[in-house]
């Protein structure tokens, strides 16, 4: 069973990153009704950028890969930014 004292320090920090992927699920929300910007284009990327640092942070914080292996790491967060890019560079190409 794990200690009151260490539990309570990574229950905040989950909770305030669980908290940050519920505010950006309501900004994706709000800008895909067409709220916000005028440009359909901008409004997509923006949207675009928000999943991969959603997706950046379930990987850090709820698959652990924060406390993974530098090399494990460096892979997850390049597929990230790759991925991320690669579907931006095609929206936009498009």
């Amino acid at each position: 069973m794990m200690s009151r004292a260490w539990a309570g320090p990574v229950r905040d920090r989950v909770t305030a990153v669980w908290a940050l992927l519920v505010a950006a699920t309501l900004l994706s929300f709000w800008l895909g009704t067409d709220h916000g910007l005028s440009s359909a284009e901008a409004r997509t990327v923006i949207i675009l950028v928000v999943a991969f640092v959603k997706v950046r942070f379930v990987g850090l914080y709820f698959m652990e890969l924060r406390t993974a292996p530098v090399a494990l790491r460096a892979l997850f967060e390049g597929w990230c930014l790759v991925v991320c890019l690669g579907l931006i560079g095609f929206y936009l190409l498009a």
